[in-house]
Formats: structure tokens, C-alpha cells, sequence
């Protein structure tokens, strides 16, 4: 009888495990359900927000987009105004941003991960890089003012403005570059040190190669905030109306090369749209949507370039 006894209580402990946890399974999906509708929820959203923000933009802004908008410079006269200035001005400025900021937040993110000894001071750089990333840019745009044009004399200049810009993605892509290195699995520096390589060796020709997608898109999503920023711009001393354009970067005289166009003024599309926004009419209205609309596509483009450029570097790497 006890064995029978203990076998029947057995039987009664193993199915009331199994009905616990199918109860804990069922729980668990019905939470991933949730999770999953809730994400698509707040994805939608985002979605639908965007969409009416283009369809409003298209709807007032389409019949400006010519081929004169593109060419002529900003006028008091909204039928003849156009954002030549601006592209370009946002263009030099990007370049110089991208120039200074992107070699410097990756060299950082490969000496904080490969290379900094853990230790305090290497803790407070981390907590202090992801903290600076969370900022408000007109803090940035307030520092670059009093250390900058104040401190070292490069004037309200497009120089001032990629320095500027520059640090407020440098954050963005150490972190970016951080996560991308962190994610390579150890057992590929292993194996590349089992077979003699040096740190640097490891670091240039395994490990970076398999984080580059990762690197890429967050450069990509630096500059397209950096893009769009209008606070520091104005802080430092952006012009809203300007109708001429700084020297050619090319020169007819050697080397052909002109620095002469980082010191001059500048404006750049959020602010030229800005100030075609607070102005009065519905023409003028309509230009900013035009600007705004050009903004937008050259955003949605860097961002298609990067997913393009980091799906085919993938399927290299899977290779």
C-alpha cells in the first residue's frame, strides 16, 4: 500500500507540476502578446504622426518645389525667395560635422571598449559620455558661444557651427560605436589571438569589420539630428536671411584648395524655415513647408542610406 501510496502521490505532484507550468507558459505568451500589440501600438503611432506630418507638408509645400526654389536665394518677396543659401550653408556645415565628429566618436568608442583599463575615472568618462547624450542642444549651442567664438576667436562662422554640431553627436556615436563593438562575440578575438595577432591586428581586422553596420548606423542617426538643429545654430549666431554664398572650397590657384569658406556666415534649412514660419502669409507659410518637406527627404534618405549600406555589410559578413 505505500508504495502504491507514494506512487499515486507521485503521479498527483507531477501533473499539478506540468499544470503549473503550463499556467506559467500561457502566462508568458499571453504577456509577449501584450508586449508585442502594445510595441506595434506605439509604432503605429509614430507612423501615423509622421504620415500626416508629410501629407501636410507635401500638401502645402509641393507647388514650391522647383527648380528656381532650389536656385534662388531667400527674398522679402515670397514668390521669388528660394533656399540656395540654405542647402548649401546646411551642406558645409554637415561636412564639417561629419569630418570632425565621426573619426573622433569612433577612435573614442574603439579606446573605451578595446582599450581603457577598468577603473574609476574610466566609469566616470562612461556615466559622463551617456549623460552628455541626453542633453538639451542649446546647452551645446551656449558652450560653443563662450568657448568657441568667445574663447578661441573663430567667429559666428561655419567652422563654429560643425565644431558645434560635432560635439553634440560625439555621445551618439561613441555610445553607437560601443554597443556595435560590445555585440562581436569574443570567441572571434580569441581565435584571431590564438593564432598571433596583436590587439591592434585584432581590433582593425576582425573586430571592427563585424561591427561596422552598427558604427554606420549610429553615425547615420548623428547626423541626422545634427541635420535638423536649429538652438545651437542660433546660439552661436546663425543668420536668417542671407543672400550670398561663401567662397568655392575649390580654387583656381594652387593648392586648389580654399579654407577661406569656414569663416564665413552661414544659415542652413531649419532656420531659414523658421524664419519663414514667424513671418506673415500664407506664401511665406508655404516656402517653410517646402523646406521643411526638403529637410525631411534628405533625412529619410541618410537614414535609407545607412539601412542599405548596413543590410549589404551584414550579408558580407554572413559570408
Amino acid at each position: 500500500m505505500s508504495i502504491t501510496s507514494t506512487l499515486t502521490d507521485g503521479r498527483v505532484a507531477g501533473r499539478a507540476a506540468d499544470s503549473e507550468f503550463v499556467r506559467r507558459l500561457k502566462r508568458r505568451r499571453t504577456n509577449e502578446t501584450v508586449f508585442i500589440c502594445l510595441g506595434l501600438a506605439a509604432t503605429s503611432i509614430g507612423l501615423i504622426a509622421l504620415a500626416a506630418l508629410m501629407i501636410d507638408l507635401a500638401a502645402s509645400g509641393y507647388p514650391r518645389l522647383t527648380a528656381d526654389f532650389f536656385t534662388n536665394f531667400p527674398s522679402r518677396r515670397a514668390g521669388q525667395a528660394g533656399i540656395l543659401s540654405a542647402w548649401v550653408g546646411s551642406l558645409l556645415v554637415i561636412s564639417v560635422t561629419a569630418f570632425i565628429g565621426v573619426p573622433l566618436g569612433v577612435a573614442a568608442g574603439i579606446y573605451l571598449e578595446e582599450y581603457a583599463p577598468k577603473n574609476i575615472w574610466t566609469n566616470i568618462i562612461e556615466i559622463n559620455v551617456s549623460n552628455l547624450a541626453g542633453v538639451p542642444s542649446i546647452v551645446f549651442g551656449l558652450l560653443a558661444l563662450g568657448l568657441f567664438v568667445y574663447g578661441f576667436g573663430t567667429g559666428r562662422s561655419i567652422f563654429t557651427a560643425g565644431l558645434t554640431l560635432a560635439l553634440l553627436i560625439l555621445p551618439i556615436i561613441i555610445v553607437a560605436t560601443r554597443e556595435a563593438i560590445r555585440a562581436v562575440p569574443w570567441s572571434l578575438r580569441e581565435a584571431a589571438y590564438g593564432v598571433g595577432a596583436t590587439k591592434w591586428q585584432v581590433t582593425q581586422d576582425h573586430v571592427l569589420p563585424a561591427a561596422v553596420p552598427g558604427v554606420l548606423t549610429g553615425v547615420i542617426i548623428g547626423i541626422s539630428r545634427a541635420l535638423g538643429e536649429t538652438a545651437p545654430l542660433v546660439t552661436i549666431g546663425a543668420l536668417s536671411f542671407i543672400a550670398f554664398l561663401p567662397p568655392s572650397p575649390v580654387s583656381a590657384d594652387f593648392p586648389f584648395i580654399s579654407f577661406a569658406w569656414l569663416f564665413e556666415g552661414f544659415t542652413v534649412l531649419p532656420i531659414q524655415a523658421f524664419n519663414w514660419v514667424s513671418r506673415p502669409g500664407d506664401d511665406f507659410q508655404s516656402n517653410a513647408a517646402a523646406a521643411g518637406l526638403v529637410l525631411m527627404a534628405i533625412t529619410l534618405v541618410l537614414n535609407g542610406v545607412a539601412i542599405y549600406f548596413r543590410y549589404r555589410l551584414r550579408k558580407k559578413l554572413q559570408w
